[in-house]
């Protein structure tokens, strides 16, 4: 029999915080080809949340434990295992439910390790909000140095990397928020423009940015954040839509698409990682630059709170309300 330790459980989807509790899960015995790893941090991002309210693109067979990223210390390898140790500190591969203590995972799943010193918590990010920030600004259009982007939840974890990846590209970006009091977030991740989202968006990005040519727009809001992006945009632009914060479907005036030729397009994470436009090696040559830039200090998030995981009640309300930061999970204190 394996460990017993404690684990977040889900057995049905609703108010994200009346769905979780915290369970004691025996651990899964370790394989030949497995490790076992001692969960140090793991996110608490808004798929997770959507995915307790049963509104995510893919859904677990329930019961569950949530979490799709998190750092970890592996603590046992299987006998057959050549690529990790013990004591390696790695990034637990996606989709594994992070939110408990231990995990068992094939080693061969094993892409990233990191420096065994850092901050824990910072290396826990890297699995979806980065990448995705990548996905972002290299596969929808193909922006040069000096273009301009604009997106909106700039204050965002994903909002905060698009800054710093596009600092370090030599992009600029306009950085749309939903109220007041963000702009020390927007100037800290390396924004060149903050604005409060609003009707007259348009009007005002032209202004602050001289009229520039924005050929790339972030959508992570949807509804009418959609149009007042596409406002700010040059005809030939496209929105890459990959969030819907604002629970609505997307809104873009027929005179853009016809007339002036912009174009609406998903982003999602989840089919990059499955190998749509992606192979195994080009997605890990992805995570290496990503986490040169976190060790580096280049690309960084900031947190808000941390949680033990007897809290996850606590944790996962604080991540339902507007913040300036992450929360983020400890379950081994």
């Amino acid at each position: 029999m394996g460990t017993i330790k404690k684990a977040v459980q889900f057995a049905r989807t609703g108010n994200p915080p009346d769905v979780v509790e915290v369970v004691d899960m025996e651990t899964a015995p370790v394989g030949p080809g497995d490790v076992l790893i001692d969960v140090e941090a793991a996110s608490i991002n808004p798929s997770h949340l959507l995915t307790l309210s049963g509104g995510y693109g893919v859904q677990p067979e329930l019961p569950a434990v949530p979490g799709a990223e998190g750092i970890g210390k592996i603590v046992e390898v299987g006998s057959d295992v050549t690529n990790v140790k013990p004591g390696d500190r790695v990034m637990i591969p996606p989709y594994t439910g992070t939110w408990r203590q231990q995990a068992v995972v094939p080693a061969d799943r094993i892409t990233v390790t990191f420096p065994s010193d850092g901050d824990p918590t910072q290396m826990a990010m890297i699995m979806a909000n980065p990448p995705t920030a990548w996905l972002l600004l290299k596969t929808v259009v193909d922006l040069k140095p000096g273009d301009w982007v604009i997106q909106n939840a700039a204050n965002s974890a994903v909002g905060q990397y698009t800054m710093q990846l596009a600092k370090i590209y030599g992009l600029k970006t306009v950085n749309v928020v939903r109220r007041d009091g963000l702009e020390d977030i927007i100037a800290g991740a390396g924004g060149d423009v903050c604005a409060v989202d609003g009707p007259d968006l348009g009007e005002r990005i032209k202004a602050a940015t001289g009229d520039a040519e924005i050929k790339l727009g972030i959508d992570a809001v949807a509804g009418e954040s959609t149009q007042q992006m596409a406002d700010c945009l040059a005809d030939n632009a496209v929105i890459a839509n990959y969030g819907l914060l604002s629970g609505q479907p997307c809104h873009l005036s027929p005179n853009d698409i016809i007339f002036r030729n912009l174009s609406l397009r998903g982003v999602w994470l989840t089919k990059w990682l499955q190998g749509r436009d992606s192979t195994p090696e080009s997605r890990a040559t992805v995570y290496e630059e990503l986490r040169g830039y976190i060790i580096e200090g280049r690309m960084r998030a900031e947190v808000e709170a941390t949680y033990p995981l007897a809290d996850i009640k606590e944790a996962v309300a604080h991540a339902l309300r507007p913040r300036k930061g992450k929360v983020i999970i400890l379950p081994n204190g």
